[in-house]
């Protein structure tokens, strides 16, 4: 598969290969997506058939600009409110889909609910505005694996499956985007490095806890609500104040712990926006050291680090799905 750096004829490229309904990965400020025409089956299709995503699972529309998500979701006065302050950016709002939208039902996994976000990389915006069209990104990844933030993991991970792997260099969060529902009342789906403070101070208080499925159905209604998700080869244990036999040690802050094999510090510093940049590609780099399991050092559950522990407790969840 080519990998090529981004350039406007790259961009143009890879523009023309997203409307012939080809893949396309490209880098935003999270981790590296898998681009496709959101409103073609068949392209939808191919991206659920590379990365072995389960179809139940819905994904994201991505869009340039706010005036696009009127175009298939009916956008309330909260959703124009956060999306206002934090788009482009790393949120993604879930709103009612209009009827009439001409976005894949396989890209909303049949729910009458659309998510959205406007990526904040200028990568992700010009092929957006190239191709004209919303587009599908899930993490260019084989579903349920650690995600990408660097070129060579795609390729790692999908081999020649995308038509074009565009190299942004490594993604600046590390970390897929928020997501807060707005059907029916505001509440945070995923953490990610919008916090919940920070919506609050547009859209008031979230009386709703944060949670991974429709109180109603019990459905999944968004992505990155597996499970199991996020996960190397190797097993994950948390919480680690000593390593065993056979493991690797994921480490963070100045003082970690006694280990004589593979280590890798997320931030010596205990910054928790340097430890979310580094946490996927330090998982696979330890997963490339052969380790049996990865020991992972306490991460404070507070600002970033709560983001960072969504991702790890599903790293480290029984890989039963």
């Amino acid at each position: 598969m080519p990998t090529e750096h981004a350039t406007d004829e790259t961009i143009n490229r890879a523009s023309a290969l997203i409307r012939a309904g080809d893949l396309v990965a490209f880098p935003t400020e999270t981790v590296y997506g898998l681009g496709a025409d959101a409103t073609s089956d068949q392209a939808v299709a191919k991206v659920f058939a590379a990365k072995n995503r389960p179809d139940f699972n819905p994904l994201i529309i991505h869009i340039s600009d706010i005036a696009t998500a009127g175009t298939f979701a009916v956008v309330s006065d909260k959703a124009t409110a956060l999306a206002s302050a934090f788009w482009p950016g790393p949120l993604t709002i879930i709103m009612a889909k209009k009827r009439d939208s001409q976005i894949s039902e396989l890209a909303t996994a049949g729910l009458d609910t659309i998510a959205i976000r406007c990526p904040d990389h200028p990568v992700a915006l010009a092929l957006l505005k190239k191709c004209g069209r919303p587009i599908v990104a899930p993490s260019a990844n084989r579903s349920g694996h650690v995600s990408p933030t660097h070129a060579p993991h795609v390729a790692e991970d999908l081999g020649d499956k995308p038509a074009l792997i565009i190299d942004g260099g490594p993604t600046s969060i590390g970390l897929e985007s928020t997501v807060i529902t707005l059907v029916p009342f505001p509440k945070i789906l995923r953490p990610g490095a919008i916090s919940q403070t920070e919506i609050e101070n547009i859209i008031g208080r979230l009386n709703a806890p944060t949670g991974s499925k429709s109180t109603k159905t019990g459905k999944i209604i968004s992505p990155g609500q597996l499970a199991s998700h996020y996960a190397p080869e190797a097993a994950i244990r948390l919480n680690a104040n000593h390593t065993k036999p056979g493991e690797a040690l994921l480490a963070f802050g100045p003082a970690p712990i006694d280990h004589e094999g593979p280590m890798i510090n997320l931030s010596p510093d205990g910054n928790l926006d340097e430890a979310a940049a580094n946490l996927f590609a330090s998982l696979r780099s330890l997963d490339k050291s052969g380790c049996e399991s990865i020991a992972v050092m306490p991460i404070p559950d507070e600002g970033m680090g709560e983001a960072i522990n969504d991702r790890l407790k599903r790293a480290a969840a029984p890989r039963n799905i």
